[in-house]
């Protein structure tokens, strides 16, 4: 089966997710000169600009091209966690941070803690009705767009700030929304599939 070319960016987002946790491993390397640090730092945003660019293309192309596929349902929110919660991880981490704007533990741990609930709801949701429930909703899509926001403000931070002295207070508001939104994306995401349960329970049932 041919992949769609919305699938295939998709699979390119995950593949890039290497080559972008490589690079953000080494922005504070003692051993490299702090020109490097930063050149490298920059090849981390430009990699990071050119997946949360596909992020927004692979939907458009599904759209407008009706290739919405099972598989793509599936491989881009895989791809949108995958590179979250690396990002994450490293920007909380003290080789992977950006001087001077580490992302405070409290935050990463609600983001990525979304996530695991997610997994966990998805995995009692398939062994109970043996169905794969994947539906997005509008308070999911706007905290994975605050959390992508969230991400690339820290990587040009410190070339942002010397213009902008205010733009610590900036982040500091992007990222407890990137964490309130998750919050309240979780809850949702528990109540639907709560109710998905029921239905189907019920149906089951019915039928019964």
């Amino acid at each position: 089966m041919r992949l769609s070319w919305a699938n295939r960016m998709t699979i390119l987002r995950i593949l890039l997710i290497a080559p972008f946790v490589s690079c953000m491993l080494k922005i504070n390397d003692a051993e490299l000169s702090a020109n490097m640090r930063d050149a490298i730092r920059y090849v981390s945003f430009s990699i990071f600009l050119v997946m949360a660019f596909s992020d927004a293309l692979d939907g458009y192309l599904a759209r407008t091209k009706k290739q919405i596929t099972r598989l793509g349902s599936f491989l881009d929110p895989v791809a949108d966690k995958l590179l979250i919660t690396s990002a994450c991880l490293l920007l909380v981490s003290q080789r992977g941070h950006v001087e001077d704007f580490l992302l405070p533990p409290t935050v990463v741990v609600l983001i990525i803690g979304k996530d695991l609930f997610l997994l966990i709801g998805f995995v009692i949701v398939y062994f109970i009705t043996s169905q794969f429930l994947i539906a997005p909703v509008l308070i999911g899509k706007i905290a994975n767009a605050l959390q992508l926001s969230m991400v690339g403000a820290i990587l040009i931070a410190p070339e942002i700030s010397a213009y902008l002295p205010g733009w610590i207070w900036f982040l500091r508001t992007l990222w407890w929304s990137a964490a309130g939104t998750a919050i309240l994306a979780t809850l949702i995401y528990i109540r639907n599939g709560s109710r998905y349960i029921e239905q189907y329970e019920q149906i089951q049932n019915e039928k019964s």
